[in-house]
């Protein structure tokens, strides 16, 4: 695992997550841990995404479209 140095103070919920994450005992603990914040994320992007209305069409030719600048 790569650590990385960061030259900023950690906020509230930074230190809350450390200090979470310090209690816990085995493997398992902190997968349930992960898999409880991924759900909570997971839980906003559908809030988010519902307020879109695509097509199934739609939504195929956004995944299959390239949107990159060409280069000249």
């Amino acid at each position: 695992m790569q650590t990385a140095v960061s030259h900023f103070p950690l906020n509230d919920t930074q230190i809350f997550l450390l200090q979470a994450f310090a209690r816990v005992k085995n493997e398992q603990e902190r997968e349930d841990i992960q898999s409880l914040l991924l759900s909570y994320y997971q839980k906003k992007v559908d809030e988010q995404a519902s307020q879109f209305h695509f097509s199934d069409e739609k939504i195929e030719e956004i995944l299959n479209s390239h949107y990159r600048t060409p280069y000249k």
